[in-house]
């Protein structure tokens, strides 16, 4: 997609409506309810057609009801109301209302440049595959609502991630559907001479050529690269097919990529930034690629041009999981970067020296190395990564800092939950979410308007899953059980409780089965059933997970539950939202202290759901014992059986004596007072102490900020002080 494509587009509409083109390029209409809205009017059985892909909607509308559309006064009024917010907030020092950043720190000529494998933005753009991505793409939104000059890297995915199809016996398959770029929110990088850009990456072996993307978010340019390109050799072109390959050479040359192309891509775009920012280890490479410029550049040797690149790197890491720290074999470093070392003024073995542990190539090690903040994603996961990674600091403190994750509550909060908002927390609070002053008029709010709200959201969730389920059903695809076990019987007025995440193992979503026949007495209580819906991928390389989801769809299928417990397919950003604003309980199982952090019951409760959740990653340090509720205690287990024992017990037992009578317990107005009371503590203690506005204000305030001030400090000729670990295996 050129911008001349784009131009046309736009010039193809109406000229009274003619910005809609614009809108539908910057992806800040995500995150402002009545945007979405405005393309919905236009043709809502389209919109839904073309899953809410504007660019796809504006190109295939028929001219009728475009026509229809700038005829229509109410679509007008909001078309012009949104425009101008648009308008307000990307030209802020036009009103004189500048934001945060720049107002508490000047206004910087250079950006934060922020490095993640995966950005969850929306479903119109499928390049994430869970929780890592959508809170990179916060992290982007937040940053452009604050005016924090930054710009993301990442990767644009021919392939995206799967979509997910279960079978009638419960096994996920996965399909992998083509993405046409000119249908997505995307324009493409152009050189000066007006064709593609190209940049090389030349290793030893071969030059893998990259072209580059630009998808909008705000204020905040992101840019893809993208490597299927005819100028590459077959697998090269097949790097950026898919998100997460398995294939051990496809990883180390899509990290090399990330990375190495990555700072390329940067350099051809005249882009210097102030502070650079690696969400995981993915992109650790490009922390050498930028030793090698000073090293030519200045003819440094590669211990001052570490320093350099120390001064301004901040690696945030999200797992203690193993799997989650990329390692890459001895040989596959040879085979894929042989002779890099040469260009840093290393040997082969100072070179590995960098990342080696136990045999292999670590990536987070590499990255620990070659930055000056690092930080863990909560309180109990910054204890375990620095217990983790101790090794590397002999004789002296970890440094390794925690930054609580958070959400970007425009983009998950619900219409008819900010309307409510709006009405009892004054003029401008969307701006104070993180002050907790701003979250005191909840516990003044009507309960009956609250519960009117929340009850409003579960009607949307379950009108949402019969429509699914009745879309699936048409294709003739389905077998009638299978309609049955994705929500078709769910009722909006019985307790309703969440779970959706990956079906990664620690996750344990298994657990709350252990007992089938109590968990089936909770759910089928005649005077007062609970309804439990289930959603989430396994990684199509990952059986045991597979294993998990086919676990758990047997019994769904089985006559016994009633239609009272229910999967979810093809969990995605839009079943997300729908999920966070539609559940009474939001249920979180994982096997502490392996939630690094976790977001989606910041999501929850931010609509008005309580959480029910081991007292693992941000729960840890959310619960206050009065907004929601603790599965075990915070001990860690050595035998994992006496902990499973010890957490399935802990779930049966608080459903049944606390989280179902509670909900249950309603007066003559037929409202759950003694619940919305938790409620409304929930709200006021979770939300703004994990809202993204709080944690990108901590990342400017403690290592943004630093590190760009050190950095010019450096530059004067001035002594920085180096924190990085030792080059001790």
């Amino acid at each position: 997609m050129s911008q001349l494509e784009i131009d046309q587009l736009v010039s193809s509409l109406p000229k009274r409506i003619a910005r809609l083109g614009e809108l539908a390029y910057n992806l800040w209409w995500t995150w402002h309810p009545e945007a979405p809205k405005l393309f919905q009017r236009i043709h809502p059985v389209l919109w839904e057609s073309v899953y809410h892909n504007p660019i796809k909607l504006l190109r295939q509308v028929p001219r009728k009801a475009l026509a229809e559309a700038y005829q229509d006064s109410r679509f007008l009024e909001i078309y012009d109301r949104v425009v101008d917010e648009y308008t307000r907030y990307m030209n802020p020092s036009v009103n004189g209302n500048r934001p945060w950043f720049p107002q508490n720190h000047g206004q910087w000529d250079r950006p934060v440049a922020y490095f993640s494998f995966e950005f969850g933005l929306h479903e119109s753009l499928p390049m994430y595959a869970g929780g890592l991505g959508v809170l990179a793409a916060d992290h982007l939104k937040a940053a452009s609502d604050l005016g924090l000059p930054m710009v993301g890297i990442g990767f644009l995915y021919l392939q995206g991630y799967f979509r997910q199809r279960i079978t009638e016996d419960g096994w996920q398959e996965a399909d992998f559907e083509l993405l046409d770029f000119s249908q997505l929110p995307i324009t493409r990088v152009n050189s000066s001479d007006g064709s593609p850009m190209l940049l090389p990456i030349d290793l030893l072996s071969r030059t893998i050529w990259v072209q580059v993307w630009k998808a909008q978010v705000g204020r905040v340019a992101l840019y893809l690269m993208d490597t299927d390109v005819a100028q590459n050799a077959p697998q090269d072109r097949q790097l950026t097919y898919r998100l997460y390959s398995p294939d051990p050479d496809t990883r180390i040359a899509q990290e090399i990529v990330l990375g190495i192309g990555g700072v390329r891509a940067l350099r051809a775009l005249d882009i210097d930034p102030i502070v650079w920012h690696m969400n995981e280890g993915h992109p650790a490479f490009g922390t050498l690629e930028r030793a090698r410029e000073f090293i030519e550049a200045e003819h440094i040797t590669f211990e001052q041009a570490k320093e350099r690149v120390c001064q301004k790197t901040v690696f945030t890491t999200h797992t203690p999981v193993p799997a989650g720290n990329d390692a890459f074999a001895i040989w596959q470093i040879d085979k894929q970067l042989n002779g890099y070392w040469e260009k840093l003024n290393l040997t082969r073995d100072e070179f590995l020296a960098l990342a080696e542990h136990n045999g292999s190539y670590g990536m987070t090690v590499l990255a620990l190395r070659m930055s000056e903040k690092s930080n863990a994603v909560s309180e109990l996961h910054g204890q375990v990564a620095r217990k983790m990674w101790s090794w590397m600091y002999p004789g002296r403190e970890t440094p390794i800092s925690y930054i609580t994750n958070g959400v970007h509550t425009r983009s998950w909060l619900s219409s008819r939950m900010r309307r409510l908002y709006d009405e009892y927390m004054g003029v401008g609070w969307i701006n104070r979410t993180d002050d907790p002053a701003t979250w005191a008029p909840v516990y003044e709010m009507p309960d009956d308007q609250l519960w009117d709200v929340h009850k409003h959201n579960k009607r949307r969730l379950a009108e949402f899953m019969r429509d699914r389920a009745r879309t699936k059903w048409i294709t003739h695809r389905q077998h009638p059980v299978q309609t049955i076990a994705s929500g078709v019987l769910i009722d909006p007025n019985v307790l309703t409780i969440g779970f959706a995440r990956r079906f990664a193992t620690y996750k344990r979503a298994a657990l709350i089965l252990r007992d089938v026949e109590r968990l089936l007495k909770i759910v089928n209580n005649p005077g007062r059933p609970v309804q439990i819906l289930f959603a989430g991928k396994a990684h199509p390389n990952d059986e045991p997970g597979k294993l998990l989801i086919q676990q758990l769809y047997r019994l769904i299928k089985n006559a016994d539950s009633a239609g009272r417990l229910v999967f979810i397919e093809d969990y995605d950003l839009n079943v997300a939202r729908y999920l966070v604003r539609g559940v009474d309980v939001w249920l979180n199982t994982p096997r502490r202290p392996y939630e690094a952090s976790g977001t989606s019951g910041m999501k929850a409760a931010l609509n008005g759901a309580l959480n029910f959740s081991v007292l693992d990653g941000w729960w840890r340090e959310a619960y206050n014992g009065k907004n929601g509720w603790a599965i075990g205690d915070d001990n860690d287990f050595d035998d994992l059986e006496m902990q499973d024992r010890a957490d399935t017990e802990s779930i049966y037992s608080t459903l049944e004596n606390e989280i179902v009578p509670l909900y249950y317990d309603v007066e003559y107005d037929n409202i759950p007072h003694k619940w919305l009371e938790r409620v409304k503590e929930s709200i006021a203690t979770i939300v703004p102490r994990f809202s993204t506005r709080r944690m990108l204000k901590q990342y400017i305030n403690e290592a943004y900020v630093p590190l760009a001030t050190a950095g010019q400090s450096a530059r004067a000729g001035e002594s920085v002080a180096q924190t990085v670990p030792q080059d001790t295996k």
